[in-house]
């Protein structure tokens, strides 16, 4: 169909040519009749240059030709005959034949040259294009794959390919494996040179950047300059190679917190079962140089540590099942007195000559919860408020109805949260600044405690104020009530 509609087009612009001659003879002989020779063959000349310079070199020769036998047979002497007598006309002749050569060549080069400016201007548009592209790529999907959507897409492309060496795959888009086969893709990789199939019209270049291989890239049908090929094989190289440093460099930096966390995790857990062993090691020192009396409050001592360090391995335990989202409720209806009480008991080494107050709204529900990890949410809380308050300030634990919630709090009167950290208090492994290098501890405990409380339905939150103390709140459920007073 191509074929066709070029030569229909050939064969019109070869009639217009003769068209034109037609009508210049016809004008100076119908028409303008008292005009030299000199004149008409400069009408000729000037025709001929037009249709060289507009058509090409066929249309300009058969114009040249048509020309040269009406300005014999119509213009020079013998007229109606197509013999010259006056052999110097045959230099008119000649140059009518030389002009259509020449002006044809020269526009044909000139054309070329525009045409490959504007290509080559086309080309640079479209790199431009395709950076850009390749710039805004999404991480979360595979960048060789968008790679070759992209370049397909912007220069129009009837498919392409990449090989993405690192993990092994090939992305195709509208390119088939019998067009260019993986295996061929995997050996211009590792060979490293460039390959080209002119009968199917396909490419192959190494993706290579700095001695490092990323692949190779295939493009099929394209009338694509070489030089803009290798742009877009230098393109992809550096987007997949960009996207592999990335990729390691996270790898790395997620490595290094990592490490950083377990190391500070076990300092604090050392610090946290340093004060039983402490305890325990002292009061079992002292068991021998005592009389029975003493022996038993030691004894005790020893049990009630070992009791708390036994809460401590447990707790930690499931604070990483936590941390694993690996939390599974056992509901049932508890009393937030006993929640309290049996928080502050656990406590009762650490709460030793540290003046709590516990208040309470008349007529308080039940709430529906998992008892032991509603009581280590509320023990975080406490912990929090011994390590960052005064010794020596209040530590107030309030419980309130607020249907269908009960609302429990827990206030110190230390030196209050700055307003820039509130917003990150809740947030793994985020500690205050200040008091980061005086206060043990692994950033931990509040978001436990809040993912404890939103598992439940509930919500934490925390009012502070500087040199005024924090109040955490959070909510648990309350048990519903039936007429009877059922649950």
């Amino acid at each position: 169909m191509m074929i066709s509609r070029n030569r229909i087009r050939i064969a019109a612009q070869l009639c217009g040519s003769l068209a034109i001659v037609a009508a210049i003879t016809l004008i100076y002989t119908r028409v303008v009749t008292n005009v030299n020779s000199t004149t008409i063959a400069l009408t000729f000349l000037l025709a001929i240059l037009g249709i060289a310079t507009r058509w090409g070199l066929l249309e300009a020769i058969v114009a040249s030709v048509g020309g040269m036998l009406c300005f014999n047979f119509f213009f020079l002497p013998p007229v109606g005959t197509f013999t010259i007598a006056d052999p110097q006309n045959w230099v008119a002749l000649f140059a009518f034949l030389v002009t259509a050569v020449v002006a044809s060549q020269l526009s044909t080069s000139v054309r070329k040259r525009a045409l490959e400016a504007t290509r080559r201007q086309q080309e640079m548009e479209r790199l431009y294009e395709l950076s850009r592209g390749l710039m805004l790529v999404d991480k979360g999907s595979p960048i060789a794959g968008q790679v070759s959507h992209r370049t397909a897409q912007v220069f129009d492309l009837r498919g392409v390919a990449i090989f993405d060496r690192r993990i092994d795959f090939v992305y195709r888009t509208g390119l088939t494996d019998d067009s260019v086969s993986d295996r061929k893709l995997r050996d211009v990789a590792t060979e490293r040179t460039t390959f080209r199939d002119a009968s199917a019209d396909v490419w192959i270049l190494p993706l290579n950047l700095g001695g490092e291989a990323a692949g190779s890239l295939a493009i099929c049908g394209s009338e694509i300059s070489e030089t803009a090929l290798h742009a877009i094989g230098n393109l992809a190289a550096i987007t997949m190679l960009r996207a592999h440093a990335e990729e390691a460099a996270n790898r790395m930096e997620a490595a290094r917190q990592n490490e950083a966390m377990k190391s500070m995790l076990l300092d604090a857990l050392a610090h946290e079962f340093k004060t039983p062993l402490t305890s325990i090691k002292a009061a079992a020192s002292s068991i021998l140089d005592e009389a029975p009396p003493a022996q038993q409050e030691l004894v005790t001592v020893i049990e009630e540590e070992t009791d708390r360090l036994d809460s401590l391995v447990t707790e930690t335990i499931r604070m990483a099942r936590i941390e694993a989202g690996e939390l599974h409720l056992q509901k049932s209806p508890e009393s937030v007195a006993e929640l309290i009480e049996s928080a502050l008991v656990k406590l009762r080494i650490l709460l030793e000559d540290r003046d709590i107050k516990i208040e309470f709204s008349p007529n308080l529900p039940e709430v529906f919860v998992d008892a032991e990890l509603a009581g280590l949410a509320l023990r975080q809380l406490l912990t929090n408020a011994l390590k960052y308050s005064n010794p020596d300030s209040p530590i107030c634990v309030r419980a309130s109805a607020e249907a269908p919630f009960v609302r429990i709090s827990v206030k110190d009167s230390g030196p209050g949260i700055p307003d820039k950290e509130r917003a990150h208090i809740f947030e793994r492994y985020y500690r205050v600044a200040e008091s980061a290098d005086r206060v043990p501890g692994t950033g931990m405990g509040l978001t436990i405690a809040r993912e404890i409380v939103l598992s439940h339905g509930g919500e934490m939150w925390v009012e502070s104020a500087p040199e005024q103390g924090s109040e955490f709140f959070f909510t648990l459920p309350a048990v519903k009530r039936n007429a009877e007073g059922n649950s």
